[in-house]
């Protein structure tokens, strides 16, 4: 982990909607140590500023890369990158989704809107090293079909259940309309011993570790990937605290059983 940003040249750039973007970097001389899945490193933008963006690909699943949306200046900087332009990197921070905790037990990875982007590598880890899970299930949703990621990819995962729904289709849409918890009654998985790992939208997950906890997935086995206001990335400035915790230091992934009293208190 560096506190200074480490230059990164961009190497490929793949647009995923209007507006979101995945870039894949390499060092322009020294690298960074390998991140883990559901990490985060903060991205700068030079001449513009830094934000936290979690990593969408690992070293183990074909290098360093992120998917940011631009929502400002810095992310519109970082979204307007072409091949061959250098960017600073600094990281990684934060806690990883542990998806080795999961080993000889059912997986349950639900998305929602480019929450898709954290979990990326752990569904393409757990693909990767399929015999080590029982069943893996990929539950994903999107306020509309544009506004899906990785959707030529996720067409290969070779998953026990993958799932697409959007809230608003649009007229060549064929598949799933409305919220993603609805999916979770056909993944196919025993409550009892399975690991969920949830990410997107707050209300989104909320509703989904709720349901899952309701059909029987302990509160503890369900992970969840937090977003605050990250500024320092070293637990210092505490801008991104939520109650006891800094997200990250102590985040972005925790469990639910330690999330969930946070996340019921109004606007904490």
């Amino acid at each position: 982990m560096t506190a200074l940003p480490v230059p990164h040249r961009v190497v490929a750039r793949r647009a995923e909607s209007a507006d979101t973007v995945t870039l894949r970097f390499e060092p322009v001389a020294s690298a960074l140590p390998d991140f883990l899945p559901g990490q985060f490193a903060m991205v700068h933008s030079f001449g513009r500023g830094e934000i936290p963006v979690s990593v969408s690909s690992v070293q183990a699943t074909g290098g360093l890369a992120h998917t940011v949306r631009s929502v400002g200046a810095v992310s519109d900087g970082l979204c307007s990158a072409r091949v061959g332009d250098v960017i600073g990197i600094r990281g990684p921070y934060g806690t990883g989704w542990d998806l080795e905790r999961a080993r000889g037990r059912d997986v349950v990875v639900v998305a929602g809107g480019i929450g898709l982007a954290p979990l990326r590598p752990l569904v393409l880890g757990a693909l990767a090293d399929r015999a080590a899970y029982r069943r893996v299930n990929v539950l994903i949703g999107a306020r509309t079909p544009g506004d899906l990621i990785s959707r030529t990819e996720m067409q290969g995962w070779a998953t026990a259940y993958t799932g697409v729904t959007v809230d608003q289709p649009d007229a060549d849409w064929r598949g799933d309309v409305g919220v993603v918890t609805q999916l979770l009654g056909r993944a196919r998985f025993e409550p009892g011993g399975a690991w969920a790992f949830v990410c997107g939208p707050e209300p989104m997950i909320r509703a989904t570790a709720r349901e899952l906890a309701h059909r029987g997935v302990r509160r503890d086995r369900i992970r969840v990937s937090l977003e605050r206001n990250m500024r320092c990335a070293t637990g210092h400035c505490g801008h991104c605290q939520l109650g006891p915790l800094l997200v990250c230091r102590d985040g972005p992934v925790v469990d639910w059983k330690r999330a969930e009293p946070l996340l019921s208190v109004r606007e904490l």
